[in-house]
């Protein structure tokens, strides 16, 4: 006979036990969430505008992760700086702080080629990807606020002009197709 399988218990399940806290019961519970990890920590910090800078440690775990140091046996971790910025964007609706962060990855990963030579396919896939996700955000700020980023972005796109695997190439469509007043 098949073993029934326990089935993972849902946020609605969840849900309905926390609704009869009390105050004191649900700071204890945050509190005890916010112990738990350093994710929650800076979800917190972001989420309430608490540090001087939220963006900070979002950029310091980006920078380790995309522009590692190889001589120290540091490896590259593409999915670790990209849940970075999704935390960040869970945590805060902030269409500027994502598009800094996206930008800084872009920046991240170009100065990385840029230092260590060809990476591979993937590698520029992720990092072209990125890039097209901030032209995206950069988009919808106003036109003062794009300005700064559109000068980072095409400062990417033309430090690139030598690096293979069509990522230049992709680069400068991605740009144009989303600035064409700045052909």
């Amino acid at each position: 006979m098949a073993r029934k399988k326990k089935k993972t218990p849902s946020w609605f399940e969840v849900k309905k036990h926390i609704t009869g806290f009390n105050n004191g019961q649900l700071l204890d519970l945050i509190g005890d969430l916010y112990r738990l990890s350093v994710n929650n920590k800076e979800f917190s910090h972001a989420r309430f505008s608490l540090s001087e800078d939220p963006l900070k440690s979002y950029k310091r775990i980006i920078q380790d992760a995309i522009h590692p140091y190889l001589e120290d046996n540091e490896t590259l971790d593409i999915d670790r700086a990209e849940d970075a910025i999704k935390r960040y964007s869970k945590a805060i609706d902030d269409v500027k702080g994502e598009a800094e962060l996206m930008v800084f990855f872009v920046e991240c990963g170009n100065n990385f080629t840029l230092s260590y030579g060809d990476i591979d396919d993937d590698f520029y896939d992720s990092v072209l990807l990125m890039y097209e996700k901030a032209i995206q955000n950069v988009t919808e700020l106003s036109p003062g606020e794009q300005k700064v980023f559109k000068k980072r972005l095409h400062e990417i796109m033309d430090s690139a002009s030598g690096i293979g695997w069509g990522y230049y190439d992709g680069l400068r469509e991605l740009y144009y197709e989303s600035f064409p007043d700045d052909l």
